[in-house]
């Protein structure tokens, strides 16, 4: 695992940011000028880790752990330059502030920092940090800010299968103990991160 994570950090650290962004101009539709996103289905990619971004990138270009016919396709034609070039464009964007539903912060937040020691869902801040800015060096991506709706999406997509991408199952077996309500609770919860 450390090798794939140094790996995709070394692709990602040679990045371009200024070639990043011409070559990026395609994704702004659905993600962005900047990388955050108008619609709340589509993540923000601004702030987020260039060696997370790289290895998504690989996984939809492979289509066989994380599918998406739109990502594949767009994904499908970018060289491994490409993809370092930008990665480090969105990674040095700014991501715009989100919220929090009020009536689900405090079951987001119980779970988000102590996770649910009944059912056994560990705690999010574990991997993804206190604010919620990620581990770049283990490759867990940052989530303060992101769209709920995509969050609660991918947290779905772990608990059902849909998306196997994750190292070692670590979300698949995190989402698959975890209620709808805590899901969606959860999701909630680090848009308001910052």
């Amino acid at each position: 695992m450390a090798a794939l994570v140094t790996g995709a950090g070394a692709v990602a650290a040679a990045g371009d940011a200024t070639a990043g962004k011409a070559r990026a101009a395609a994704c702004a539709g659905c993600h962005g000028p900047d990388g955050n996103s108008a619609a709340p289905n589509f993540p923000k990619l601004a702030g987020q880790h260039a060696g997370y971004l790289v290895k998504q990138l690989r996984d939809f270009k492979a289509g066989q752990t994380r599918k998406d016919p739109v990502m594949q396709g767009q994904a499908a034609g970018l060289s491994e330059q490409d993809m370092a070039d930008i990665a480090a464009f969105y990674a040095g964007q700014k991501t715009s502030p989100g919220a929090a539903a009020e009536d689900k912060v405090a079951l987001g937040e119980k779970i988000y920092r102590g996770g649910n020691k009944t059912s056994g869902v560990a705690a999010c801040s574990a991997c993804h940090g206190p604010r919620g800015m990620g581990n770049p060096l283990a490759n867990f991506p940052r989530l303060a800010g992101q769209h709920a709706q995509y969050v609660a999406k991918a947290l779905r997509d772990f608990k059902s299968g849909a998306r196997s991408n994750d190292a070692g199952r670590m979300m698949r077996d995190v989402a698959a103990k975890m209620t709808d309500a805590e899901i969606e609770a959860v999701a909630s919860y680090v848009a308001g991160l910052h």
